[in-house]
């Protein structure tokens, strides 16, 4: 027997999104379709409802009132001359095809591969103070975009926002050499006024903060003693995947930890 075609939603606008997609339950969400197409051709996918956000206009970055504001559907290559570090991550995700057409909402949602990491744009918006905005069973809500990756299944993302402050950044990763950059582990520092921010992918299913390395810091630890205890954070998350096993990750966590630290250091 045939499988029985999913039930099309094409939202022409936030409220119409909002609508369609409910409570969420039994809806897959298409953005830009880089990660479920696949799954879906590939039969691992068999949705009931299919929410397409191409016409939602839920895309966009704005700077207003001290904010900025990235609208959910906005491509990832929109972000590659932006604020850093996040820019430096956009760059280096897969290649400019799969930029162009992959989004911001969906790098925060896919959720972890099963061969390789995902969610490269997490770690530089998580060192950011970004908070995201979703809807779902609950109403709508702001969280932290490292509560949200961890927590927000279910829930329709709208767009993440950080204040439009000074600031340095630092960036520095692991890749495993392939024309799509696959990204192996990656660490992002922020400087501001109200401190410094560190945080990790690639160390497990999302992207985390890396607490320990940041209360070194502020203590007065120096780059490399600091860099040492990125480990408490990550702690029993690190994986084996194709890119690379977890011991690996382990030993070179630290190291690129340090990379951008010092990098924070030289845009100080």
């Amino acid at each position: 027997m045939a499988a029985r075609a999913p039930e099309l939603l094409v939202p022409k606008s936030p409220a119409e999104a909002v609508r369609a997609f409910g409570t969420g339950t039994g809806v897959t969400v298409l953005a830009g379709g880089t990660i479920v197409m696949p799954e879906l051709v590939a039969g691992r996918l068999a949705p009931r409802k299919v929410l397409m956000l191409g016409h939602a206009k839920l895309g966009g970055v704005t700077r207003a009132k001290g904010i900025v504001s990235i609208g959910a559907m906005t491509p990832i290559e929109a972000l590659v001359d932006g604020d850093e570090p996040l820019a430096i991550a956009a760059r280096h995700v897969a290649d400019v095809e799969i930029r162009g057409q992959a989004t911001v909402g969906g790098n925060l949602c896919s959720g972890p591969g099963e061969e390789s990491p995902r969610g490269d744009l997490q770690a530089p918006l998580i060192a950011l103070g970004a908070r995201a905005v979703s809807v779902g069973r609950t109403g709508k809500a702001t969280q932290p975009v490292e509560e949200f990756v961890r927590t927000g299944r279910g829930r329709l993302l709208l767009s993440v926002e950080y204040d439009d402050v000074p600031r340095a950044a630092g960036y520095a990763v692991s890749r495993r050499p392939h024309s799509h950059h696959y990204t192996v582990l990656a660490v992002a520092a922020v400087r501001s006024a109200d401190g410094t921010r560190v945080a990790v992918t690639g160390a497990g299913p999302v992207g985390l903060r890396a607490t320990s390395v940041e209360k070194a810091l502020a203590a007065g630890k120096s780059v490399e003693e600091a860099a040492a205890l990125v480990l408490r954070d990550v702690g029993r998350t690190l994986r084996d995947d194709a890119l690379a096993s977890a011991w690996y990750r382990g030993r070179v966590l630290p190291t690129i930890t340090a990379q951008a630290l010092a990098r924070l250091e030289e845009t100080s």
